[in-house]
């Protein structure tokens, strides 16, 4: 029995023995984040055992996904999260045409009217005036003291705001703003109107105020020449009632918001020395042959830029309205002739005139 035991420990010894000595060496080999270790794993013949490193890194949901970062970098987050965000505030352009309290017929509708309040109206050059100059600050202050001027603002023109205006061009969208507009703009007295843009137009252009700029072709001052030179002749065109429409509706009005037949608007640049587009068929209505016969007489002024521009978009009208239906003539002269003589002479006093005149150029001969 003694000997059995003994002989069952020596067993076990060196089982226990073979056992340590053939177990494999532990070695703690990092794996780097990303890699897949089952896959290494498997196909690694290697004997040695692979520990992965233990990854610190917070995950955190930004902006509908989630995103592993470190310490630093969430707490970076948090600190802009935290900081007072700043806001950009929203500004929008409204544009107000409509002036004092009054009614205005739609020409669409008759029956409907439109009651208004008072706001302020479209005024010209309404942009970044300073940005058109360079240099000196005497030309734009010049047309900043004619724009508060109190003639200025009552005489209103139309011409000023057609090519200088952009929110005149935002009101002519609307056939009931652009009433209102005109409204405001015909109550001016014309004739005393015409006399103060004449002058305001010599002022312009003297070396004092934008001289310079009118030499350099500055596109805002020519605009500014042409509307105060063209003041009269465009008043007389857009404050003309449509004598087709039982309303009286202004023909301008019409015109600038005719969707349909858009050519009657370009009739209203020929006194900018604009020429009729080929593709423009105006309309063969009473509004178009008013409009220009206005014209027709203004050519009598030859130096005018509708003088430059008439005779051919009258022709291009007859071409659809027929031959006679607008004159396609320039109208005469004013003032054209022989100078009339300081004192009236008879014929019998002509003749001694004249005999006197020979004699003594034969005699000094």
């Amino acid at each position: 029995m003694i000997i059995l035991l003994i002989s069952c420990c020596i067993c076990l010894s060196t089982a226990v023995s073979i056992s340590l000595d053939e177990s494999p060496r532990l070695t703690a080999t990092p794996i780097l984040a990303g890699t897949d270790a089952g896959t290494d794993a498997g196909t690694d013949a290697r004997t040695e055992a692979e520990i992965l490193l233990i990854d610190t890194r917070i995950p955190v949901f930004v902006d509908g996904h989630w995103q592993i970062m470190s310490d630093e970098e969430h707490r970076e987050l948090r600190r802009r999260e935290a900081a007072p965000k700043e806001t950009t505030p929203q500004t929008t352009m409204t544009t107000e045409v409509v002036i004092d309290a009054s009614t205005v017929t739609d020409s669409a509708n008759p029956a409907t009217t439109t009651t208004a309040s008072a706001s302020p109206l479209p005024s010209p050059f309404d942009g970044a005036l300073a940005a058109n100059f360079s240099g000196d600050n005497s030309c734009p202050t010049f047309i900043n003291d004619f724009l508060s001027n109190a003639t200025f603002k009552a005489c209103y023109p139309v011409s000023l705001l057609l090519q200088g205006s952009q929110t005149f061009f935002e009101a002519e969208k609307s056939f009931y703003s652009t009433t209102l507009v005109l409204d405001a703009a015909c109550k001016a007295d014309v004739d005393m109107c015409t006399d103060y843009f004449d002058d305001l137009a010599s002022s312009l252009v003297t070396d004092g105020n934008c001289g310079k700029e009118y030499q350099r072709q500055n596109a805002l001052v020519i605009q500014a020449h042409q509307g105060m030179k063209t003041y009269n002749i465009v008043y007389k065109a857009t404050c003309l009632a449509n004598q087709d429409s039982a309303s009286s509706e202004y023909c301008f009005a019409n015109a600038i918001t005719n969707s349909t037949t858009p050519s009657n608007a370009y009739l209203y640049y020929l006194p900018f020395n604009s020429t009729l587009p080929s593709t423009a068929v105006p309309i063969c209505g009473s509004c178009t042959q008013q409009t220009m016969g206005i014209y027709q007489a203004a050519t009598s002024n030859r130096k005018a830029d509708i003088a430059n521009t008439y005779i051919g978009a009258a022709e291009q009208i007859n071409m659809g309205c027929g031959a006679n239906f607008v004159n396609t003539s320039l109208a005469a002269v004013v003032g054209s002739g022989t100078t009339p003589s300081l004192y009236p002479v008879s014929s019998s006093s002509a003749l001694l005139l004249s005999f006197t005149f020979l004699a003594i150029s034969h005699w000094i001969l």
